[in-house]
């Protein structure tokens, strides 16, 4: 048989060797006429018994041989009567075991799944089945039928089956009428079926091209991908020109279309100095919400400050340490005031601060609870300040939905038992999460914001900390003095010229700042594996794995983060006798790779060891890091240890990884690294700002080290366009609190 050659078998499942949770890869025996065939593939959750017709290829394995890989699979129903037996043994239907299985088949022979669907009523001719427990056969097997047949369905559209398995959940018995009617229903939420995908299968199934769906779905899909680029909101004139021009629409359709989506509240509108902009819901209701609940922290204690002079002063002789003016600014204003943000660059004294407002809250007899965005960020809290600091995501405790949206066992209804919350790293955390946070705490809870405003803004959408900031009207305290430990770091004091728009002396080769130039790709790529493999861990004892991170500012192109991984693979991770791997379209994953999840997944399961006992939990986030500690080539399965959490992968959720000995700048955000090499080279100067370079230079601890181009380096100081986010926090918190610059108003 050719390899490679799509085809077609059916035959009846003969026995199942592997099936994951989620049916997304399986391992069946497959008895097609005299043949028994090895298929591999995203079956579903199959019955030893049932018939299968599966479209694909045949390939071989070096280990297990001639194998068929499945890419579609359809499930007529079993005709024959054995093949109806053992397909009813199986206990695929809710009521009927083997022998009832046998005592159906032999009174109906080949009409028994006619009549269990169709003619209930006769099943009471089988001793044992009463009139009530016919009809609940009937019931559960139509239920089956329906799931079974959605799934066929939606793999005419090359939809994949975790899908159909959400639609299910999602829509009942009535999933395939509605995706028939409206295939746009599955770009909603938990579904997340791209619009182009959707309006494929609309065109085929001959809906309208102006239809009413239609444009509703693409008016929030084109919102969606705003929000992909960090922005809350999206000026209402920009949406409706991408909007007729993507959807190929006039724009009498878009402007009707529009009042239909304002009232039945899909959609919002924010009108902010006579510029109107267009908010999803799920948005609309986050900046909504935070910005009236920090309103009513400000009216509970912006105007009681109380003088803690005394208090600060004894903090001093019992720690041995002497604040700064803004710093007792700071601890004054955490014990008089529900709410504080305290902002400031490296060397600043934020930590300082922090720890002396942590151990008087304490004194007072106040829980507290500290909390980042990342696990590399909480660890980094939590040796700095001697508390035990938890992801926010861990602290509200991640509860998976069945539809696998984000939600939190601590939310209004059972709120964090603290009296003080600590939040580091604040500049990470976007819009949805601190609207989370903000309903898992008290009214009368301190709530202490800390974070450097002038690194990147949040992967997520929103940016709250610079709002915040920038509304004015909320208690804020920057710390600017660099003091004279952080004088001697080269890292640090570049990194204030580098915010402040000075350019910096690239020649100076301190004992923690490098620059290296290099001019062509072949020597960047060079240097990168050199100072990787040999010369950082000659030198400084640095792991390859855990004290160096690669960064770029872009993930394509001969300096991006791609190549790069490939190279530092390659040099760090080779292929080798007994090392197993699994190839995926983008990568090779081997046992020992470093490896980086890209977005955040609320349902993967994790196990911790913790002295003599086992923590599990669920969630792995976008940009959590760690290491393949096993590779199982046959089943498709990786084991990852991120920072002592067990998870396995299987199936698609493979998609969900990359190789992270390079990543991006954005990624790195929360972290710290002991080195970080930063390449940066021609082609991608759009990414190449001052920010930017800001926050690569302060995920350094003890080295850095710039591969490329000095112009470059000038260019992105000089440029400081920041990342631009449409946002309505700023403006709404301004106007609740009577300092709006112009008109506001949010419906």
């Amino acid at each position: 048989m050719a390899e490679n050659k799509t085809e077609t078998i059916r035959g009846e499942v003969d026995s199942i060797i592997f099936q994951s949770d989620d049916g997304e890869f399986c391992v069946v025996m497959m008895v097609c006429g005299d043949e028994l065939i090895n298929v591999v593939g995203p079956l579903g959750n199959v019955d030893e018994g049932e018939e299968l017709e599966c479209t694909g290829y045949y390939t071989t394995h070096q280990k297990f041989g001639e194998q068929f890989r499945c890419q579609v699979c359809e499930r007529p129903m079993p005709r024959s009567a054995a093949a109806i037996q053992k397909y009813l043994s199986g206990g695929v239907i809710k009521g009927i075991g083997p022998a009832g299985a046998k005592a159906i088949v032999k009174r109906f022979g080949e009409d028994t799944l006619d009549v269990i669907e169709n003619h209930p009523e006769k099943l009471v001719e089988v001793n044992g089945i009463s009139e009530a427990k016919a009809k609940a056969i009937s019931e559960h097997f139509k239920k089956n039928f329906a799931a079974r047949t959605l799934m066929i369905f939606l793999a005419e559209y090359e939809i994949s089956m975790s899908v159909g398995v959400k639609a299910y959940k999602k829509w009942g018995d009535d999933a395939e009428m509605l995706i028939r009617s409206n295939p746009y229903v599955l770009c909603s939420d938990n579904i997340n079926v791209t619009f182009e995908k959707a309006d494929s299968m609309a065109r085929d199934l001959g809906i309208d091209a102006n239809s009413t769906d239609r444009i509703k779905a693409g008016i929030r899909y084109l919102l969606k991908l705003q929000t992909y680029s960090g922005n809350t909101c999206y000026p209402l004139d920009k949406l409706k020109k991408d909007s007729c021009s993507y959807l190929n629409i006039e724009s009498r359709l878009f402007d009707t279309v529009l009042v239909e989506e304002l009232e039945e509240e899909n959609i919002h509108s924010c009108d902010i100095d006579g510029v109107r902009y267009a908010m999803l819901h799920d948005y609309f209701r986050a900046e909504n919400y935070i910005s009236r609940r920090l309103s009513i922290m400000k009216e509970c204690s912006f105007d009681n400050k109380i003088d803690f002079s005394d208090v600060i002063d004894n903090a001093e002789k019992k720690n041995g340490v002497e604040y700064d003016e803004l710093q007792r600014e700071a601890i004054n204003l955490s014990l008089s005031y529900g709410f504080l943000v305290i902002t400031g660059g490296p060397g600043t004294g934020k930590t300082t601060a922090l720890n002396a407002i942590i151990d008087l809250y304490k004194q007072q007899g106040m829980t507290v609870f500290v909390a980042a965005p990342t696990g590399r960020a909480a660890k980094r809290l939590s040796d700095v300040t001697g508390c035990e600091a938890k992801t926010i995501h861990r602290m509200l405790e991640v509860k998976p939905t069945e539809l696998g949206n984000m939600s939190f066992v601590h939310d209004e209804n059972n709120m964090l038992d603290c009296d003080a919350l600590i939040i580091d790293e604040m500049s990470m955390v976007d819009t949805l999460l601190f609207e989370a946070v903000l309903k898992s705490i008290s009214l009368t809870c301190k709530l202490v914001l800390v974070g450097d405003s002038d690194q990147l803004p949040s992967v997520g959408a929103g940016n709250v900390l610079k709002d915040i900031i920038e509304s004015d009207v909320m208690p804020v305290v920057r710390l600017t003095q660099i003091f004279r430990q952080a004088q001697q770091s080269a890292i640090i004091t570049n990194a204030h010229k580098i915010v402040s728009g000075g350019h910096i002396d690239l020649t100076q080769k301190d004992n923690d700042f490098f620059f290296f130039q290099r001019l062509d790709y072949e020597g960047l790529q060079i240097l990168t594996a050199e100072l990787c493999s040999k010369r950082l861990p000659k030198a400084y004892d640095y792991s390859p794995f855990e004290d160096i991170q690669v960064l770029s500012p872009t993930r394509k192109g001969p300096s991006g983060t791609m190549e790069l991984n490939k190279l530092l693979q390659q040099e760090l991770n080779p292929p080798a006798d007994g090392k197993s791997e699994i190839k995926t379209k983008l990568y090779t994953f081997r046992t020992g790779d470093k490896v980086m999840q890209n977005h955040n997944d609320y349902e993967i399961l994790w196990k911790k060891k913790v002295g003599d006992k086992t923590e599990e939990g669920a969630g792995i986030f976008n940009g959590d890091i760690g290491r393949i500690i096993k590779c199982n080539k046959v089943l498709r399965t990786l084991t990852i240890d991120f920072d002592g959490r067990i998870a396995e992968y299987t199936g698609e959720m493979l998609s969900y990884l990359e190789l992270a000995y390079a990543i991006t700048v954005h990624k790195s955000q929360g972290s710290e690294y002991d080195a970080v090499i930063l390449t940066i080279f021609d082609g991608y100067e759009k990414l190449y700002y001052r920010n930017l370079l800001y926050t690569a230079v302060t995920r350094a601890k003890k080295l850095l080290i710039i591969i490329g181009q000095n112009r470059l380096v000038d260019y992105m100081i000089d440029n400081n366009r920041r990342d631009l986010r449409y946002t309505c926090l700023k403006y709404l918190l301004k106007e609740l609190n009577g300092d709006a610059d112009g008109q506001t108003s949010i419906f």
